[in-house]
């Protein structure tokens, strides 16, 4: 047993009991199908073991939100515990078609983008053809799915890089710093506007964005307990991604799910602890903790432009998982003029693909409820939220657009 998998089983021995993690739960105050994260957690994993058929399938209505982590006060890794118990039902019954199919969301986008995407979003947007797929599938009629691209994020960076090579021989050289940009799936099939904005911002401040190949993170697999599949995806991003750590060149990313699964949730959750993968969670970073240590050593460009607006922000639950504190109120709170209220609500609700499921589907619109209620409140028509799926369930829980905040620090920069 590798100390990454001693650390978890014993992590449950210093459960007290004391049900703080239960009542802080939003998933377990909204419905009675998930008693709460120590019944499954802790309580239950005593009883398993190998070999032995888990003993409560609630725990598949765990939401992986990790706010029991972080209001546990002995630390028990109780998200973590859920996790591996949702893996052994995979193991013991296999993935369900559903299931396979949301999980795999690099094919999916892949699938989805392209010159064909207004006929797959007309499809998105016909009602029977959403009645039928939740009927034969099970994925919500009404859940939020996002519209497809008709070019990806690398298309646009290939060609506008074509665009820079063919430049005259007067144009100034390429910075000497360089980073990489870790887009993920999102990004590159549904948001290339995200994407963009990013690279501006980079750039702006002195770096040349390298878009090494990459694949999902495997976060959607890990959350749906297809661990080996999603085994093999962070493995094959940890060979493509080590060769420019190893250069001291860090990796960056939109997108906080992305980030989180390459620092720690993968290697937790799958027990990798080999060098490579600890230089690469290592030289991982969100984007706004990456600008925020550039600010912090005087090396951001504050040449900001007044943004006169005030913008509902939600920091969503995988980036509270970094503890890396609110880095976008800390940048943005440079810009002139712009003024972000965040959200005090735990969750939005959809956590990546646990509200596009038909069972599961009101119960994520139930927790989020107190951020959409936050947001018609605020009488904005624009909300902010790092990660992608919270956005997509911000707006369809609201009516109100949601942004990445890197979109507004480009939009600072003019």
């Amino acid at each position: 047993m590798d100390h990454i998998e001693l650390s978890l089983t014993q992590s449950l021995d210093h459960c007290i009991k004391c049900n703080i993690c239960t009542s802080a739960c939003p998933v377990a105050a909204v419905t009675d199908k998930f008693p709460g994260p120590k019944y499954v957690g802790p309580q239950a994993q005593r009883f398993r073991r190998a070999g032995q058929p888990v003993p409560d399938d609630s725990v598949d209505y765990c939401s992986g939100c990790r706010v029991c982590n972080q209001v546990c006060p002995t630390g028990v890794r109780i998200a973590e515990l859920n996790a591996r118990a949702r893996a052994q039902i995979v193991a013991e019954r296999g993935l369900p078609l559903r299931n396979a199919l949301i999980a795999r969301s690099e094919l999916i986008g892949r699938l989805s983008c392209g010159p064909h995407a207004p006929l797959v979003n007309f499809g998105l947007g016909f009602k029977p053809a959403r009645w039928a797929v939740d009927k034969v599938l099970g994925i919500h009629q009404d859940a939020p799915l996002p519209r497809a691209s008709r070019s990806s994020f690398r298309a646009w960076f290939a060609r506008r890089r074509r665009s820079l090579d063919a430049r005259s021989p007067g144009t100034p050289a390429q910075p000497s710093r360089q980073v990489v940009y870790f887009h993920g799936c999102a990004t590159n099939y549904y948001e290339p506007e995200v994407g963009k904005a990013a690279v501006a911002v980079l750039e702006r401040n002195g770096f040349e964005v390298i878009l090494a190949e990459q694949n999902c993170c495997g976060l959607p697999l890990l959350s749906n307990g297809a661990f080996a599949d999603a085994r093999k995806l962070h493995e094959a991003n940890v060979r493509k991604l080590l060769p420019y750590v190893r250069r001291g060149i860090p990796v960056v990313g939109t997108s906080t799910s992305c980030t989180l699964t390459l620092k720690e949730e993968a290697p937790e959750l799958l027990g990798l602890s080999s060098e490579e993968v600890h230089a690469v969670a290592a030289g991982t970073y969100d984007i706004f903790e990456f600008l925020r240590d550039l600010a912090d050593r005087d090396q951001l460009n504050t040449e900001f432009r007044p943004v006169e607006r005030r913008l509902p922000y939600h920091p969503p639950c995988q980036l509270r998982a970094h503890r890396i504190g609110r880095p976008v109120l800390d940048i943005l709170a440079l810009v002139p003029g712009l003024r972000l209220d965040e959200s005090r609500n735990e969750c939005c609700g959809i956590a990546g693909t646990y509200g596009l499921k038909r069972e599961k589907y009101q119960i994520g619109m139930d927790v989020g409820a107190g951020l959409f209620a936050f947001v018609r409140g605020s009488g904005s028509d624009l909300a902010l939220c790092d990660s992608e799926t919270c956005r997509w369930q911000i707006t369809h829980g609201t009516g109100v657009r949601s942004k990445h905040p890197i979109e507004i620090l480009a939009e600072a920069y003019g």
